[in-house]
């Protein structure tokens, strides 16, 4: 695994801190490696009645979050989808020669959360959806902002989605660069990036970067979340 690590300043009280952040797909030390509230998986057992979601929106252990929390949601798997290579690996996708991008499928029950509301989500609050090959300090074209459709009516949902949003100038008039791609294989991540937002809260970039857009979720949709267990 990769152990990049960027830097960026922030400001608090006036004065600018520089905080060094593990980048997404870096390893976690041992001794944080039994946390509670793990939501590890794969797909789940039994899907009868459940649909499917598919979206990249940069780093998969913010989105996996990020949708994990919402009613109706059964199961959350982080991968790869949007390349051309079998089988990726997390390396194989960071060198950037798979055409991957980190991606997260959602198994959802449709009779509690629609498809158009898991896309409203996407691209009003999980992600910026106007940066293109990158979500902040995770630059790249694994970090692209992408909604797979598996149907014509999901294409047709997305691009109602795309429209509302870009009318309603949710990212100040700046338009959404998303790419509207039909979905032909989504490939899971290793075990190890299955839950990782919860295995590893003290992780710096858990904590510094997936948590945010986390809360931009629960602030911009809290109707939406599961009741606190």
């Amino acid at each position: 695994m990769k152990n990049l690590v960027r830097s960026f300043t922030r400001s608090a009280a006036g004065t600018a801190a520089l905080a060094l952040l593990v980048a997404c797909g870096a390893g976690q030390p041992a001794d944080a490696q039994n946390p509670p509230r793990s939501t590890a998986g794969f797909a789940p057992a039994n899907t009868a009645g459940l649909a499917q979601a598919t979206f990249a929106g940069g780093c998969f252990w913010a989105q996996e979050e990020a949708f994990e929390q919402l009613k109706g949601v059964k199961q959350v798997v982080s991968g790869y989808a949007g390349g051309t290579k079998a089988s990726p690996t997390y390396e194989e996708v960071a060198d950037k020669t798979t055409g991957h991008a980190e991606a997260v499928d959602i198994y959802y029950d449709p009779a509690v959360v629609s498809y158009a509301t898991l896309a409203d989500v996407f691209f009003r609050a999980s992600h910026d959806p106007t940066q293109r090959d990158r979500q902040g300090y995770d630059v790249g074209p694994e970090y692209r902002s992408v909604a797979f459709y598996r149907t014509p009516a999901e294409k047709k949902t997305l691009e109602a989605a795309i429209a509302r949003t870009n009318a309603a100038k949710q990212y100040g008039g700046a338009k959404i660069v998303t790419q509207v791609v039909p979905l032909t294989k989504f490939w899971p991540a290793e075990v190890e990036h299955q839950g990782y937002y919860r295995l590893h809260p003290d992780n710096p970039y858990i904590g510094n970067v997936s948590a945010k857009k986390v809360e931009h979720v629960r602030k911009e949709f809290p109707q939406l979340l599961k009741a606190e267990r």
